[in-house]
């Protein structure tokens, strides 16, 4: 009764913050533009693909620019690849970049601007505020605090990543193996995530959300097992099944940095702001969820049997739909 009244506000957050019910995962464009003489500027846009829905996306040149492209996108790997060039005869300065269609998703796009006399700045734009006003410089305090915000909101929107955490909450049973399991989970997934953002490994996007899927899928039984009272190695070792599973996860988090194409040189910034950003998302989420359960336990809430079967079954349940669309869409690609 206690995992379960902890829990059932805390997945109705989950799927308010998932409003399409889509599990893919939240990695964000890149729109680069590089000044290669006074007003020219070669422009690179990368937007996400290889989800389970195509983002309709696209940058939108500041008024009084032209922009000179190829007629078609060119598909790689995760994303789809447009270049060009971009003519602003007064300089691109204090001019207004905007992305069409980014206020629909839940998708961010980091922008980059690189002046001929070597100023460069990174910023992120959000769905909430699709545009930015090019700024002539930028302190490095501003970079930390994008990416910090990029780590929270990809973690709070990645709904597959918190089914996950909630899983393993509806597992334990007291608060040190809890602070184990999410210890464990917390340096299995920084551990894959810096070196895949690094570029020392990497996982194929499909096959990897396919394993996350899985790896929700699988918690549903031993959920249903420690309700019965069974035994079995994740009940008895969740920290062990949470560090395995958070490699998976630490390379999902990765797509979000690896997948923007990053220069090698800004990478390690954007990995720590980007870590801490994810560590304060997750454990702002296990502390919402421990604040609930005080307050239920306080109040003395009774809840239906459907209501408190609800979470765990729905943990097994997602990770089932969520595995089967993902190994279909693989298994399509492979065609």
């Amino acid at each position: 009764m206690k995992r379960v009244i902890r829990i059932i506000l805390v997945f109705a957050t989950i799927l308010g913050c998932a409003p399409e019910a889509s599990a893919h995962e939240v990695r964000p464009g890149l729109l680069e533009l590089r000044e290669t003489s006074p007003g020219m500027y070669s422009l690179l846009w990368k937007k996400p693909a290889g989800g389970e829905t195509e983002i309709q996306i696209a940058p939108v040149v500041p008024a009084g620019c032209e922009l000179s492209t190829a007629d078609q996108q060119s598909p790689t790997p995760g994303a789809f690849v447009m270049q060009g060039v971009l003519r602003c005869e007064d300089g691109i300065q204090g001019k207004t970049l905007a992305i069409a269609g980014l206020e629909s998703t839940v998708t961010d796009v980091i922008v980059r601007v690189e002046m001929l006399d070597g100023r460069k700045s990174t910023t992120i734009v959000h769905p909430s505020q699709p545009w930015l006003q090019v700024a002539a410089s930028q302190t490095r305090l501003t970079v930390i605090g994008s990416f910090i915000v990029e780590g929270i909101r990809h973690i709070l929107f990645g709904a597959d990543h918190m089914l996950f955490v909630l899983g393993l909450l509806l597992i334990v049973k007291n608060r040190w193996m809890l602070l184990k399991t999410i210890t464990a989970f917390t340096v299995a997934h920084s551990i894959t995530l810096g070196i895949a953002t690094l570029g020392y490994a990497n996982a194929p996007v499909l096959p990897l959300n396919a394993a996350i899927a899985l790896s929700i899928l699988f918690l549903g039984p031993e959920i249903v097992r420690s309700w019965r009272g069974e035994m079995s190695f994740t009940i008895k070792h969740p920290w062990v099944v949470a560090f395995a599973f958070g490699l998976l996860h630490g390379f999902g988090f990765a797509s979000a940095l690896t997948s923007a194409g990053l220069p090698r040189a800004e990478l390690p910034l954007a990995l720590l702001s980007f870590n801490v950003g994810v560590e304060i998302g997750q454990v702002s989420f296990v502390g919402l969820v421990l604040l609930l359960e005080g307050s239920f336990r306080t109040l003395q809430v009774r809840w239906p049997r459907f209501a408190e079967a609800l979470p765990g079954y729905a943990v097994g349940s997602l990770g089932a739909l969520w595995t089967i669309q993902r190994v279909a869409i693989l298994l399509d690609t492979t065609r």
